[in-house]
Formats: C-alpha cells, sequence, structure tokens
C-alpha cells in the first residue's frame, strides 16, 4: 500500500487485511543482524499484542520476509499529533489538557504492563477523527535503537529526553513522566524544549538546568503540572496515576 510515514527503523504503509477486510498500518523494519534481531522483535511482538487499551495503538501481529520485518499495527487514519500541530498550529491549552488526560491513561496502561515507552513525543501519539489519542512506537523502539546507535551512544532527538536518560543512566517509567512534560510544551506551543539549540546543546541544558523552559501565558494550574513532569531526580517525579489527580487535569 501506500506509504504513510517514516520513522528511525524503516516505513509504515498502510496495509489490507485479506482475512478481516480492515485497513492497517504495516511497519517495515529492515533485518540488519540476521537471526538474533528478528528473534527479539518478534518476542517482543508477542508481547504487545497482549495489551488492549484505547489510548495504546494495538499491535495485530508480524509478517516475515527474507530482509524485512513487517510488524502489523491498528491503523489511526488522522496521523500523529505532529502532522496536526503543522497544519493547525499550537493547540489551546484546553485541548492540551484534555489530550494530556488521554496520553496520561494510555501511560499508565502501559507502565502497569511494565512497558516503558521510551520515545514520547507528538510524533509517536497517532489521533482518530474522533479525537482519540494512541500511543505508539513503544517498547520496540529501545530494542532496535540499541541495535542502531554505537552501543552506548544517545540516539534519537534528545530535547524530549529525560536527563537521566542522556546521561545513560537507563530509561524508566519515570524518563516517560519528563518526556510527557516536553510533548505537553510541544503541543502547546509547537515546539520542545531547546528546539533552537543543535542536539549536543539541547542535551547540555537538559543535564545541567534546574528544569526546561516553561512556555509563559499558560495557567499556574498547568506551570504546576509541567514543574512535576521536570523534576530533576526521577524518584521525584509522580506516577502517570498521581499526575491523573493533578488540579491541572482534574479540572479540565
Amino acid at each position: 500500500g501506500n506509504c504513510i510515514g517514516k520513522g528511525q527503523f524503516g516505513s509504515v504503509y498502510r496495509g489490507l487485511d485479506l482475512t478481516t477486510g480492515e485497513i492497517v498500518a504495516v511497519k517495515r523494519v529492515k533485518i540488519v543482524n540476521g537471526e538474533l534481531d528478528q528473534e527479539e522483535i518478534m518476542a517482543k511482538v508477542s508481547l504487545l499484542k497482549a495489551l488492549s487499551h484505547t489510548n495504546v495503538i494495538q499491535y495485530i501481529g508480524f509478517i516475515k520476509t527474507q530482509n524485512h520485518m513487517n510488524i502489523i499495527l491498528e491503523y489511526a487514519e488522522n496521523g500523529s499529533l505532529m502532522s496536526t500541530l503543522k497544519a493547525f498550529g499550537a493547540f489551546p491549552e484546553k485541548l492540551v489538557a484534555s489530550f494530556s488526560i488521554k496520553l496520561l491513561n494510555g501511560l499508565e496502561y502501559l507502565h502497569a504492563n511494565e512497558v516503558v515507552h521510551c520515545d514520547l513525543k507528538a510524533a509517536n501519539i497517532l489521533t482518530t477523527k474522533t479525537g482519540d489519542v494512541k500511543l505508539t512506537d513503544f517498547g520496540i523502539s529501545l530494542n532496535l535503537k540499541i541495535k542502531c546507535a554505537d552501543a552506548g551512544a544517545v540516539s534519537g532527538t534528545p530535547n524530549w529526553m529525560a536527563p537521566e536518560v542522556i546521561e545513560l543512566k537507563g530509561a524508566s517509567t519515570k524518563s516517560d513522566i519528563w518526556s510527557l512534560g516536553c510533548t505537553i510544551v510541544e503541543l502547546a506551543t509547537g515546539k520542545p524544549p531547546y528546539a533552537n539549540l543543535i542536539s549536543m546543546s539541547a542535551m547540555f541544558r537538559i543535564v545541567e538546568d534546574d528544569y526546561p523552559p516553561i512556555p509563559k501565558n499558560i495557567s499556574e494550574e498547568m506551570h504546576s503540572f509541567l514543574l512535576c513532569c521536570f523534576q530533576k531526580n526521577p524518584d521525584h517525579r509522580p506516577t502517570a496515576t498521581e499526575l491523573k489527580e493533578h488540579i491541572w487535569i482534574r479540572n479540565n
């Protein structure tokens, strides 16, 4: 089918499930290191298939060809929040809050199932025509990243990365919370924190600054919510479940 997106590890196509007639998304991942990668991806997809939540893209299965692993996923017809931002500009706070509630529900579910997203940003949040949002590119991206990057190097765009991830102390459910804060800034302003800096400078600032720049002209409640996400020490950062009780979320 036609290509509907390109990512770090391959392209995403629209496909047709020949048994159900359903339109699906097919992520084609090039197999680099032969057998090991395939086994690992297959095991991971089998685990991810068991997950089912309205704010999480459903993994359906995979089809292996000689050079590619085709991961079959639920199709979200509206594309990513990043493409929505590009088309319509930054979102009003009320809409950002409404999306944030759904993102917290999705993260809470993934975290309860011991899945760390590792790459939360507007580009990895898909939307449906009814305004529902769904997390995608979770779980599997980490395994692939480790393969693609030089071992030990930080890969991907750093603007959404938690300080502990940049310092190679490892990702956790708490680093997803930091990335959620960055994603909320992105939805509210059109750009993630430190968007004006080159990667190395952004990484330096994330590690050195007390917290990333908070957008102006937002409510006190939203300001407080972002400061919760941007706690430097991951142990001090709230969980998704705790953030659902925050006044900014409760009031929206």
